[in-house]
């Protein structure tokens, strides 16, 4: 499925110990990729996938957004916004 290779993809590239500028622009590719499934994807297809356990390489890649706070707050940064409006269309957050 397409939702579960981009955490992974972040995982791997950032467990490989990329340089700073080739890091920031990996997280750039991966939020965007992540920003296009949400705009894309119906709210039915947003609840579906809610409601599916994480993919082992999705638990990896949240644990490193929760264990590095460079990494989380510049893909929060870029996805938030884009991110939680959608999920407010589809009345996924108040």
């Amino acid at each position: 499925m397409m939702k579960r290779a981009y955490p992974f993809a972040l995982a791997f590239a950032l467990s490989y110990g990329i340089s700073a500028a080739a890091q920031h622009s990996v997280i750039d590719a991966v939020a965007n990729k992540v920003i296009q499934k949400y705009q894309q994807s119906s709210c039915e297809q947003l609840w579906q996938q809610k409601s599916q356990p994480k993919s082992p390489e999705e638990q990896r890649a949240v644990q490193l957004l929760r264990s590095d706070p460079d990494v989380r707050i510049a893909f929060i940064n870029q996805g938030a916004a884009p991110i939680a409006n959608k999920l407010f269309d589809c009345g996924m957050i108040p």
